[in-house]
Parts: structure tokens; sequence; C-alpha cells
């Protein structure tokens, strides 16, 4: 299955984000903790050229922390700050603007030797669709600024928000990019709720997501279906999830769209414990 999702406001997004750039001191880069390198558009790195970027792991608590934490370094060996924060319950979003800081400390310091007075800073948030951007927003704001939504593509406007007195921040539409080079990209995008549902085969979705998890973390697949074993037919997996979870259609035959929302459902939800999809060392 081949997965692409470009609506026509993003391809107005990307211009809007070029045009945008010049009025903008830095880049905060949201990107979802269980895919940082799956969920990073490579079109906005090619857009912000050298910028700075402060990289947000946003999700962190769905994902795996040793990973994360393996995520975070793999970023500061490249020079790149990263932080990992949840949006939703402002885990170390306090930390964002003295990250910022920080990375705008030299120009700070310019403007105060010439005797200007710091302005706030003014930051560009971009990122993938539903990857948290508008709720990071209104968590830093303080009130709800920011529409919210727990499916892809709700933000498609651009706006300023004042954090304090210290952070302007221009929201922007999240950007997915034309065509996925690994189709692998598409799978885990798929499977962390990246793109939309409607679009998709649940199903070939599904099949990634078990085998994922059969290939790294095999006990809690065991555990979350009582299974005694994983067989090697995905169609008898299919058919003994079915079973254990009362996916059946009438006449008692396994329901494969049924248990295929369901896995999908449940690996989303933390029903499997957190997980990260990727690791520094795949790539």
């Amino acid at each position: 299955m081949t997965i692409q999702w470009f609506p026509g406001h993003m391809a107005k997004a990307r211009r809007q984000v070029t045009e945008k750039l010049k009025l903008v001191d830095m880049i905060m880069e949201l990107v979802d903790a269980r895919i940082p390198f799956s969920s990073r558009n490579p079109m906005i790195g090619e857009i912000i050229g050298q910028k700075p970027r402060l990289i947000l792991l946003n999700k962190a608590d769905l994902a795996d922390k040793s990973i994360t934490e393996e995520w975070i370094q793999y970023y500061r060996k490249q020079g790149v700050t990263a932080l990992a924060i949840n949006s939703q319950t402002g885990a170390n979003t306090k930390e964002i603007v003295a990250a910022s800081q920080d990375l705008l400390k030299e120009k700070i310091e310019r403007m105060k030797r010439k005797g200007l007075k710091p302005r706030a800073i003014r930051a560009m948030i971009v990122g993938i669709p539903n990857v948290g951007k508008s709720t990071l927003i209104n968590r830093l704001a303080g009130r709800n600024i920011a529409k919210t939504g727990n499916t892809p593509g709700v933000t498609k406007a651009q706006q300023w928000i004042k954090v304090g007195k210290v952070l302007e921040l221009l929201d922007t539409p999240g950007i997915l990019w034309p065509k996925f080079e690994d189709q692998e990209t598409g799978y885990k995008l798929a499977l962390t709720g990246a793109i939309k549902d409607t679009i998709l085969n649940l199903q070939d979705i599904c099949v990634y997501g078990l085998r994922f998890l059969e290939r790294n973390y095999p006990d809690r697949l065991l555990e979350r279906y009582r299974l005694e074993e994983i067989p090697e037919d995905i169609v008898e997996l299919f058919n003994e999830i079915g079973k254990r979870r009362g996916c059946l259609m009438s006449g008692g035959e396994v329901d494969y769209d049924k248990v295929s929302e369901l896995v999908i459902r449940e690996i989303r939800g933390l029903q499997f414990g957190a997980m990260s999809f990727e690791k520094p060392s795949d790539f």
C-alpha cells in the first residue's frame, strides 16, 4: 500500500512558512517522541536553512523513555537542542522559554551591548499534522487560543500568540511532505495517527503494527491477547485476536476490519505500554 496525504492547504502552508521565515528569530520543531525521525518533515530543513532550531519531542509519555534519551543525545551530538515534553500535561514545557533564550543568547547579548532592550523572542512553531502544536501553544499561553483536535489537519491558518513578555509564537498548519521516500515512514505516521484513518487501509496498518510488536515487544503482544505463542501466519494471528476479543461477524467468522481497528486503537492508547517505533541506531 502506498500512503500519501498532501491536501491543498499544506502546499499553501509551505509557501506561508517560507514567506514568514524572515520575521522570526528561531524555529520550534515539534516531533512525535515515538517517531522522531519519521515525524520530521525533510522539507522544513530545506526551508529554514540555518535558523536556530529547538526540537521538541512531544507525547514523550507515549514513548520509551530510554530511547527518547538516546534521541536527545543524538541531536546534542549534532549541535541541536532537544527537549522531551508532554503538551497535554505540561511536563517539561516550562523549560522551553529558557532553552529558547539560551539558543539566542549571543543575539540577545549583541543587542544589550548596542544599548538596545531585547524584545520578545519570535519563534515559528512547525510540525506535521496531529503532533500537538495547538495543544502546546495553548499550554504555553495559559489559555485556549489555538484550535485543537485529535485528528490531523485542524490548524489551517497562521496566527501570532504571545507567551508572557519573553516569547511570541507563530503557529503554522501541519505540513506533510508530498511523497514519502520510504514507505515504512508512511506506516509509522499512520500507526501513530498523523494521517487521517479515513484514507488508509487499516488492515495493512494493523499488520505493520502487529509485526512491529512481534519483533520488539513480543511479551506485551502475548500478554495483551493471552496468546500462548505468536502465529507466523498473519491471518492466524488476526483470527486468534478476533476470537479472544469478540471481533466476529454473524456466523462466527472473524471481522478483520474490527480486529484492525482494535489493535490500532490499543497501540495508540497505551494498552501495550509506552513504545518507541524507531531509535537513532536505525538510521
